[in-house]
């Protein structure tokens, strides 16, 4: 009648019981008590699990890449899991999380501080040519079920002076690196953009969103010739297209910040994305 098994009703009224009678009051206080203590992390009480995540850091891997890989390492021990947002959280709280600073200055996006998100603003029309919107973005592509769905992005070299362009697939992972040799101007960016996805089969070929950074003004032409509608962010909120942020990120292991990124062909592109 209440809706919980009557080995659990049972344990509840031995542990709270007086000379034969149910003191609830008691119960209260102690299940209030129990919640306002706060719980141990997985990675403090079991070593052999904090051990293999920090082999992982040290090792560049990503939380993400560390928590997939314990499933595949460990399949039939179910102490050996951890989420990769725990390994965050005891990265960001090293005293809450059992990661020693020196082990979280490790993580590969070389941060031990979240990034705080802005609130966007407002919309406006950044382009002549009509624009869709992320929130036009069909619930197909949102839940990631079907494959050929892109977000992409700009890793600025020197000065602004070079960049390569990210394409990250949302509901694989899987990533391409665009050269562009001849600049990041809108033209050079919708040739690059449209080379890259032409190599793909037609059903890879689904959606791409992207910010309203000015190297997009050719999207229109880039979807008349990939058959590929663009969906565009809201301003100031790149946690839209947040697989491709997160890879960005990544990226800066290989290509720092103040690099020249014009130095890398098209082969060292390809060498860097099967990495990841």
């Amino acid at each position: 009648m209440i809706g919980r098994a009557t080995s659990t009703v049972s344990r509840e009224v031995r542990a709270h019981s007086a000379g034969g009678l149910y003191l609830p009051y008691q119960a209260d206080a102690a299940a209030a008590a129990a919640r306002a203590r706060p719980k141990q992390s997985k990675l403090v009480s079991n070593q052999r699990l904090r051990e293999q995540v920090k082999d992982g850091l040290l090792q560049r891997l990503s939380p993400e890449q560390i928590s997939h890989r314990l499933v595949t390492d460990f399949p039939d021990d179910e102490s050996m899991r951890v989420s990769h947002e725990t390994i965050y959280q005891a990265l960001y709280f090293q005293a809450r999380g059992g990661l020693k600073k020196e082990v979280a200055q490790a993580l590969r996006t070389g941060r031990t501080r979240r990034k705080p998100h802005r609130v966007p603003g407002e919309r406006y029309q950044r382009f002549a040519d009509p624009m869709l919107m992320i929130s036009d973005r069909p619930a197909t592509i949102n839940d990631r079920a079907v494959p050929g769905h892109w977000e992409g992005d700009l890793i600025m070299g020197a000065l602004n002076k070079s960049a390569i362009a990210t394409l990250v697939e949302r509901a694989t992972r899987y990533t391409l690196l665009v050269h562009l040799p001849h600049g990041h101007t809108a033209e050079a960016v919708r040739d690059g953009l449209i080379a890259t996805m032409m190599t793909l089969p037609a059903h890879l070929r689904g959606s791409l969103t992207w910010d309203q950074g000015a190297e997009m003004a050719g999207h229109q032409q880039f979807s008349i010739a990939t058959d590929m509608q663009v969906y565009f962010c809201d301003p100031a909120s790149p946690w839209q297209r947040g697989t491709n942020e997160n890879t960005n990120g990544l990226l800066r292991q290989y290509f720092p910040k103040g690099t020249d990124l014009s130095i890398y062909g098209p082969e060292d592109l390809e060498h860097v994305a099967q990495q990841l």
